[in-house]
């Protein structure tokens, strides 16, 4: 057994006493010693901010200024508590009666709350103020919060509340307007560096300043998490902590290392870029960290060629800010772009797969082989001056405007206006469309029908009428059938002739004067002829598509698309409104010679 004293984290034997020694939050500080110099001290704060900003130790700094009496017991209210005076004392060791501190994610029901709106009516045991500070306040339940507005609102001269909490968005509103908030910051990187710094010189430790820059980057804006990581770090080297000591202790690869592989993947050179990865994987690099580290790195450089300024981090060491700016100048901000969505989806892929280096594995291939593709107006420069395949000749007239839209992993399109028909390509997953809307000409009626019948089948004047009021009725069996397998011979309001196909059902006429008389109330004629039906409406389709791939096929800029991406095929058709149409409907009647815009109508 010893009697030495038990070891204390550095988050706690550093933890601020006063407001002087709080880093990074120089707007709260001075609105609070505005405040006390001026006797305009609120009831209620409430403190907000990430973890590790200092919400808790401000309170407790607040809680001392408000109660301290100074060295000689005669001091008042002060931004600056003396810290050797028996409130200063008791409240730093947690002990003092009339400071009460709540965790209200263990205690959030109103008999908690209960508690403290039965003893606010007491004056204060020893202090000049009651203090209750309550910490994660946003976990408390509705009933609580609704049970503390009365007393949050009108609380008696000698108490005081102040609340903590990192998710501020679940306070109610009518908490939020009787507090007076804050809004504690990220601590800046070179405020932060300097502050481990002392730190480390405090405890005896050295520590490269490339190794705080990591600490720093990796605490993300929070003092304890820099602190706790700051405590690991000084044991794991042993009294002398390096950069790559600290990596090892993260997991992290060397940012070095990983501008070589980000280099490397733009390059396209895929062996290299898998060849680094497994040298960092083998070194103790986390694979998931690395894919973090190369999308960081595609952030950087993105925000750099936006604002230069950026490139000046002071977290990230001289030379790797060279070699920043000098990619950020040299890359495009599209394949900036497409890096950065491509490796947020295979981080998603990574978080699913049963193994991480197989998956980042997958993602270094995948960036290596977009990295070198062109752009789409590149692209287009590129197949529009390049000279048609031999033996191409000429588009046949009325097929001259045909464009043609690329769906290939270039992610390139091409369009050209004008023209009857445009034509898209895409890859061997596409699937075809068709865009007749007609089907087989309709053999009108000869004579109109005559009895009780003519009125309700006068509005199905030709066969497309029929087919429109099958797709109404959604019988899509039937519709199937009849585009299919009906050849129309010939057609009159109320009476339907055909010839079947091959492969008919039998009852298809029988079916459909059925389902005609029982849509329309009207007996419906409908017989098989033996031959001379028209082409089905399924056949006119695939006859007028098989036209059009034969007319695109023959278009130049059809065929160098074709030679440059050669497991490309067609895939549709669209009809663009004709040209002279869209110019009518912008056209607008002009107004007369005499025309006055101030007459009165």
């Amino acid at each position: 057994m010893t009697d030495s004293p038990s070891y204390q984290v550095l988050a706690r034997k550093y933890r601020p006493e006063t407001f002087a020694d709080l880093i990074g939050q120089e707007a709260m500080v001075r609105t609070l010693k505005n405040a006390f110099d001026a006797d305009r001290i609120h009831h209620a704060f409430i403190l907000t901010g990430i973890r590790g900003t200092g919400k808790t130790t401000t309170a407790r700094i607040i809680a001392k200024g408000l109660n301290c009496i100074g060295p000689d017991g005669q001091g008042g209210p002060t931004t600056e508590p003396c810290g050797v005076c028996e409130h200063c004392r008791a409240i730093s060791e947690g002990r003092h009666v009339d400071v009460q501190e709540m965790d209200a994610a263990s205690r959030t029901g109103v008999n908690d709350i209960r508690e403290i709106i039965d003893s606010v009516a007491y004056r204060a045991a020893s202090a000049r103020y009651k203090v209750y500070v309550i910490d994660e306040v946003h976990m408390l339940s509705t009933s609580a919060f609704n049970a503390l507005l009365k007393t949050l609102e009108e609380p008696p001269p000698h108490v005081k509340f102040i609340f903590a909490t990192t998710e501020i968005r679940k306070l109610p509103v009518t908490v939020l307007s009787r507090c007076q908030r804050f809004d504690l910051r990220r601590i800046e990187p070179e405020v932060m560096m300097a502050h481990l710094a002392r730190v480390a010189g405090a405890e005896g430790a050295e520590v490269e300043e490339r190794a705080l820059a990591l600490i720093t980057r990796a605490a993300e804006g929070s003092v304890r998490d820099a602190m706790s990581l700051l405590d690991q770090a000084i044991s794991h080297g042993a009294g002398a902590t390096g950069a790559e000591q600290v990596r090892a202790m993260l997991g992290l690869a060397d940012r070095g290392r990983v501008l070589d592989l980000f280099e490397a993947i733009l390059r396209g050179d895929a062996a290299g870029a898998l060849a680094e990865l497994s040298a960092q994987y083998a070194d103790g690099a986390d694979p998931v960290a690395v894919l973090r580290d190369l999308a960081e790195i595609a952030h950087w450089l993105s925000v750099t060629k936006v604002t230069p300024a950026a490139g000046d981090d002071p977290t990230i060491p001289p030379d790797e800010r060279s070699r920043g700016v000098d990619l950020a100048g040299r890359l495009p901000m599209r394949v900036l772009s497409r890096f950065w969505q491509m490796l947020l989806k295979s981080l998603e892929e990574v978080a699913l797969s049963p193994n991480a280096m197989m998956a980042a594995e997958m993602a270094v291939i995948r960036l290596t082989h977009v990295s070198d593709l062109p752009a789409p107006e590149e692209l287009l420069r590129k197949l529009t001056e390049k000279e048609p395949p031999p033996g191409g000749g000429p588009a046949p007239a009325g097929r001259q405007g045909a464009g043609a839209g690329l769906g290939a992993s270039a992610g390139g399109a091409l369009a050209r206006a004008g023209g009857p028909a445009h034509v898209g390509l895409k890859g061997n997953d596409a699937r075809a469309s068709s865009l007749s809307r007609g089907g087989p000409v309709a053999a009108l009626a000869a004579a109109p029908t005559t009895g009780h019948d003519i009125d309700r089948l006068a509005i199905y004047h030709d066969f497309d009428a029929v087919l429109t009021l099958i797709r109404e009725r959604r019988d899509m069996s039937l519709l199937v059938d009849v585009e299919t397998h009906l050849r129309l011979v010939h057609y009159s309001p109320g009476r339907i002739e055909f010839e079947p196909g091959p492969q008919a059902p039998r009852d298809l006429a029988q079916r459909l004067a059925g389902r005609l008389q029982g849509w329309t109330g009207a007996r419906w004629g409908v017989s098989v002829a033996a031959g001379g039906g028209a082409p089905s409406v399924a056949e006119a389709r695939a006859a007028d598509e098989t036209a059009r791939a034969t007319t695109a096929m023959e278009n130049p800029l059809v065929q160098a698309v074709l030679a440059a991406f050669p497991k490309a095929r067609i895939a549709a058709f669209r009809d663009p409104a004709p040209v002279e149409e869209t110019e009518a409907a912008a056209v607008t009647e002009a107004p007369p010679d005499d025309w006055d815009p101030f007459e009165d109508d």
